[in-house]
Order: structure tokens, then sequence, then C-alpha cells
């Protein structure tokens, strides 16, 4: 037997403190498998220990969320008996290590958790940041987590529909990976993971255990050093055309009623679902190891237990369904083994080779995890306004601005997905959100990714409300009625006061958008410690929002689609540069207060302009971000191939008006008739609205003075990515 020394439990990533904890809960001091399995079910991705006390303040109910978090997914329900199932988590650390394996399996990774659940995945989104774009290894990262997530997405036939990608210095060392899957389900086919009762056997199907990621949650809720990259053997393999067989062997299983409960092996693969389910149902689980399905030869116990082999799932059926269950597994040619039982002793026992080699309270793995109220330092947000030249040529301005690392086209990266497989997707990436079809209905999803990490250093409350006021635009902006999120909250060591700080302050911020959008929180992740040699990310709380239009045909779109329309613009313009893009790639600075969010009025103006696409009033509407008013114009007419002649309205200063980044702003392009009868009604609602031009012609035309042509925008719009990717110097961003 293996001595455990204070040695060993630090590289099982357990404090001293902790360790003790386990003794008392055992009653004795744990044997190496035991540790293993509190290693990994105490780590910071599995139990969430520093930060379970502040989530509990995030708004998570409303009449139409079926399931909130605690669940492989959140569910809401969507009208006639439908229900949409959708989650977001991380593979930052293992994407990191291995570009391509590390995308991958967080595809397979989320779908999992949405298909587990009953729903058939229909869509795909992701949030990812990488490092400086000249940085030596951002080039080989982009190529590998791109190819990574089209390669599993394209073979399992899931659309990938949008996303967001976004470079700065903070991420050279430590990439972000956020993956989203939103599926959809019949409300009386929904299926939960608490294993409930005795004498039920637990079954393990799909593919054979091997040892790839051993200890992927451990390494997930560690800093990265320079040794990071030996650490290749804990990321995961994925195989896409086992998880297609499984997601159909699953479906065809859930059209009957053998399930009693049944989770993905995720992280921690067989302890944490075994352990999960257990704890949710008040049962105890036993399990047999020489029963489970190998790859590879003499495995230990421990290997098995925290293997992290992906296309794994464990259910729980009601007594004599295994042979139906197992001639459906076997009719996809898939494995399929009877490994355990149910219990009532509220225990996880663990047998190999005809002797018990663990045996745990499952509460001492769950809910007796410690849970931390880490000290945090409080800071106050960066305040002032920030100088800039007055003189710079707007156009000029926006020319550079449109082909910036933040800006520039997303094409490169997103025709590399299957975005219209399935046929129900209808709006691509490139607008607001991504909308696709309930098929066979005239009922759509809209579904967005957003955040602004530069906005969350400076204030990490505005900087988390402002994500989740950002998504609920864009949903608003195609016409949907945002419905709820998932968060997946990216931030760096929380053993330092400074970012504890952040992390509390991000996510009171979520929470008060949400509840005053009502816009709650159903499912989400988080992912902490994404630091390398002591230097730590932006805050990235990313918000995945799902709204949903009841009319698909009355969706808007971003691209201009008529001359002399009247460019109309919803909302207050301050010229709020501070923390702007326009600020950081014109000016060459990151400063000032960053632009505060006023929820009500976010409300106010979002509320208006959605009623405006369900009347057919309005078709072209593109929601006001980085880079402002006049970026969001270019925009716009690239989209649509149709130019407009605008001014400025309401402020003497050019530069703020045009490329301010006030919130709770949409611009609108309408027909005259149409346009006199938006004007009218925001005003009569006390809605700040002002015309800025026409549409027409083949360019941007300011104040009849500054013209250029769409194709000369476009040209730095499109070019910039195929540059990187080609490997072709780039100028180094300011």
């Amino acid at each position: 037997m293996i001595e455990i020394t204070s040695e060993i439990v630090r590289d099982h990533g357990l404090s001293p403190d902790e360790y003790e904890r386990i003794k008392t809960l055992l009653g004795r001091a744990p044997n190496m498998v035991e540790l293993g399995v509190f290693s990994v079910m105490w780590s910071e991705h599995c139990s969430y220990k520093s930060t379970r006390a502040h989530l509990r303040r995030l708004p998570t109910k409303a009449p139409w969320v079926l399931q909130g978090p605690g669940e492989n997914a959140g569910v809401i329900d969507i009208g006639d008996g439908d229900a949409c199932i959708f989650k977001m988590e991380s593979h930052n650390h293992p994407s990191f290590i291995e570009p391509y394996q590390g995308a991958a399996t967080g595809v397979g990774g989320i779908m999992r958790d949405v298909f587990t659940m009953g729903a058939r995945p229909i869509a795909m989104m992701n949030a990812l940041r990488f490092g400086e774009p000249n940085h030596p290894k951002t080039r080989h990262l982009v190529s590998g987590v791109v190819s990574g997530i089209g390669g599993y997405g394209n073979c399992m036939g899931v659309p990938t529909v949008g996303g967001e990608v976004n470079f700065h210095r903070s991420y050279n060392g430590n990439i972000l990976v956020n993956a989203m899957c939103v599926g959809l389900a019949r409300q009386d086919k929904i299926f939960l993971s608490a294993a409930k009762g005795a004498g039920s056997p637990v079954v393990y199907v799909v593919s054979k255990t091997g040892r790839d990621g051993i200890h992927g949650a451990t390494m997930a809720s560690a800093e990265f050093d320079d040794a990071s990259e030996e650490k290749r053997p804990t990321v995961q393999v994925g195989d896409p055309f086992t998880e297609k067989l499984l997601l159909e062997a699953c479906l065809e299983l859930m059209a009957t009623d053998a399930i009693i409960a049944i989770q993905d092996m995720g992280a921690a693969g067989l302890t944490s679902s075994s352990a999960e389910m257990g704890d949710k149902g008040g049962s105890g689980i036993e399990l047999d190891l020489d029963k489970v399905p190998q790859r590879e030869e003499n495995m230990t116990a421990y290997e098995m237990l925290l293997s992290e082999s992906q296309e794994r799932m464990l259910a729980v059926l009601k007594p004599g369904r295994e042979a139906q269950a197992e001639a459906i597994f076997r009719k996809w040619e898939l494995d399929f083994a009877v490994i355990g039982i149910t219990t009532d002793t509220n225990r996880l026992v663990i047998k190999h080779k005809g002797a018990v080699v663990a045996d745990m309270p499952i509460t001492a793995l769950s809910d007796e995890a410690p849970v931390y109220e880490r000290p945090y330092q409080k800071r106050e947000p960066v305040r002032g306004t920030p100088f800039y030249d007055k003189n710079r040529p707007v156009l000029a301005s926006l020319e550079k601005l449109v082909g910036s690392p933040d800006m520039a086209s997303r094409r490169w990266i997103w025709e590399q997905y299957d975005n219209s497989v399935m046929n129900d997707t209808v709006q691509h990436p490139g607008g607001d959100a991504a909308v696709v079809r309930v098929h066979g209905t005239r009922k759509a999803l809209a579904i967005t990714t957003d955040v602004t990490p530069r906005y969350c250093r400076p204030d990490p409350f505005n900087g988390g409300a402002q994500a989740v006021a950002e998504a609920w635009r864009n949903l608003t902006a195609v016409g949907a009625t945002p419905l709820a999120v998932t968060d997946n909250l990216n931030y760096g060591n929380p053993q330092k006061p400074e970012i504890m700080w952040e992390i509390v302050a991000g996510i009171d911020g979520i929470g008060a958008a949400c509840r005053a959008l009502d816009f709650p929180v159903i499912s989400g992740n988080c992912s902490l410690y994404n630091e390398t040699n002591g230097e730590g990310i932006l805050p990235t709380p990313a918000i995945g929002g799902v709204g949903l239009l009841k009319d698909v045909t009355k969706m808007a779109t971003i691209a201009f689609k008529r001359d002399n329309d009247v460019v109309i613009l919803i909302g207050e313009t301050k010229g709020h540069l501070g923390q702007s893009l326009y600020l950081r790639e014109i000016e060459g600075r990151e400063e000032g207060a960053v632009p505060p969010v006023d929820l009500a009025v976010e409300k106010k103006n979002g509320d208006f302009v959605r009623s405006l696409i369900e009347r057919g009033l309005a078709d072209t509407v593109h929601d006001v971000s980085d880079g402002g008013v006049l970026a969001a114009i270019a925009e716009m007419a690239l989209k649509g191939g149709i130019g407009a002649s605008v001014g400025q309205a309401g402020l003497p200063e050019a530069i703020p008006f045009w490329f301010g980044e006030d919130q709770a702003r949409y611009v609108i392009a309408a027909p005259f008739d149409r346009a006199e009868k938006i004007v009218a009604e925001a005003r009569e609602k006390f809605i700040t609205v002002a015309e800025l031009g026409r549409t027409g012609g083949d360019a941007l035309v300011l104040e009849d003075r500054e013209r250029i042509a769409l194709d000369q925008l476009r040209a730095a719009h499109e070019g910039w990515f195929p540059k990187l990717m080609a490997g072709e110097e780039i100028p180094p961003t300011n």
C-alpha cells in the first residue's frame, strides 16, 4: 500500500486542511483510490468551492423555466409541449495544451450534456479568446481550435451557427474555448440524473475506458506554468462518429420507459457520474470495475475511476430492462455493460479484482465538498474621460477599426463550420444572433454568445451586467423574446483577493441584469485559475442567451435591404469612449470609465424595438456595440451591399458620437412611411430617437464631406483573418 504523504496530497490539488477534512468524513485515512476520487470531486472544476456561495445569488426561476442549475443542462418551455435544453462549458486548459482535441472534446462534452437529457442537439455556438495576433502560438492555436470545433460538430451533423472571437495579450498563455449547445425535446421526455431507489442496474455504454484524460478536472483547476505542455496525457481524445451513434442509441432508448436516470461521463469520468447520480437520487451505488469495458491492459482502479475517455454514458435502468437496452446499443454496434447496482446505503462502493478498493459516503463527495468564502479586495471602478485626437479623419479610423482583430470578419472561421446542416438555420453567422427554426413549425430559437472583457477588469460589476445586456439586445435585434441564459465564468486565481473581487462583482452584475431583464440563469460553468506564471486573463464572464421568435417570417437582420431607407438611431448617445475599441485600436490606450448600463433603459428600448419587428415595421435592425454607431452602420452596409449617407445628431464632437460605445442603442433602417411611424412612436414613449440619413449608393458618405467606398471597407474587413492565418505580417495592435 502506498503511504500518502503531504507531497502526494499536494500533487492531487488538495490543501492540508482539505485532507484533514477527508479523514474526518471517512473516519480514517483514505487509500490512494479514494484520494484520487476526492481530488477530482473536490476540484474547483467539479465542486465550484470558490463560487458556490456567490452563484446562489443569481436569479434562476421564471414561469417558463422547467429546469434550472443543478442538472446536466437547463430547460425552458417554448410552447406547444416543446422544450429547449441548453448549456455552455469551458475546455480552456486542454485547448491550450492540445488545441484540436481540446476544442473537439469540449464540443463533444457539451453535446452529451444536452442529449443526455433527452434533447436532439440543433445548434452549436462558441466563445473563443486568443492572445495577441503576432504572438508565436496564436496562429497555431486558432487553427487547431477552429479545426477541432468544425471537425467534431460537422461529423455530428449539428450546425455551428455562430459565436465570438477576440484577441488580447492577457490570453497569450491561457486561451479560452467555451462551447454552447442548444437542443430540442418534448416536455414529457426530459431525463434527469437522479438515481432514485435501490436494486436497479447501473449500466455503462459506448466507448471503452482508456488512460486519456486522467486528472483532467484537477488540471483544469490549476494555474499553468512553463511546463504545462507536458500535461498532454490529461487531454482527452474524441471520436465524433462514435458520439453520433451514442446520440441515436440514447434517443432510441429514451423513447422507451426503461431509464430511471442517465448522466454523461464528463469531468472526473466514472467517478463524478456515479457520485452525482447517487447524491441527487438519495441512494448509494456499488460498482464492479472488472465489468467496465477497457481498451488498455492492466488498468488500475485509480485509472479507471479518474479516466476522462470520451463518448461514455452511465445510466440507471428499471430492473429487468437490461436486455432491451442492450439490444438497442448492440444494434448501433456500441459497447454495453452492467457494471453495478443502486443501493440504499448512500455510499459509493468500488470493487476491483474481487476486493473493495474504495468505500465512501456519497455526500462526502458532493454536499460535504468545501465551500469557501474567499477573501476579496474591493476596488473602485476605473474613472475618467479619456483624451482623444479630435482631428483624426473619421472614415479613415472606421476603415482601420473594421479591419482590426476584434472587428474583422470571422468568415475564415465560420466557413469551416457546417452551419446549414439539418436545414433549419434561417440566420447564419454574421448577424446579431443566429436563428434556428423549430423543425416543421413557424417558431424559431435565437441564440447568441456575448461578453466584452475589456469592460470587465476596469469595472467588474458593470462588465458582467453589460454582457447580459448585450446578449439581451442581440436576441431582441432579430425579433426574439429573450428567455434565459447560460453562463461561462472565466477568471483567474480565486485565492488572490483582487481576482476574487472580480468574480464576486461580476456575478452580482450578471444577477442584477438578469433580474432587471427577466432573463434567468438556468445553467452554466465556472472556469477559474486561468493564469500562466501568475499572469491572469481579463475577466471573461461569457453569456449564452436564447430567445424565442413565435413567427420566424418576421425576423429582422442587419443587412440594408433597400435604397432610400431612413437610417434611425434608437437610444441616447453621450459619446462614451472609455475602454472603447476605438480608444484601443486608434488611440492605442485602454483607459477611462466603461459605458454605464442603465437596465431600465435597456428594457424600455429593447421592448420597443422588438415590438416594431413583431408588427412588421422594422426588418433591418442592428444593436450598437463594439466600435459604436458608425461601425454598426458599416456592418449593415457591408452585409447588404448598399451604402448610406449619414450625419451625426445630438453631439457637437464627431468622434465620440460615431465611435462611443453607449449602451441600449439600436440602428434601424426603414422605408420613409414606416420610419415616420417609428420616430413618432418613440417620441410618444419618451425614447431617444434620431434620423441619421438615408441608404443608397456604393459608399458610406459622412456629412457630405468624407466618403469611403464599400469595396474599400470590405477589403479591410474581410482581409485581416486570411492574412493572419496565411502567416502574413500583421501590423501590431496598439
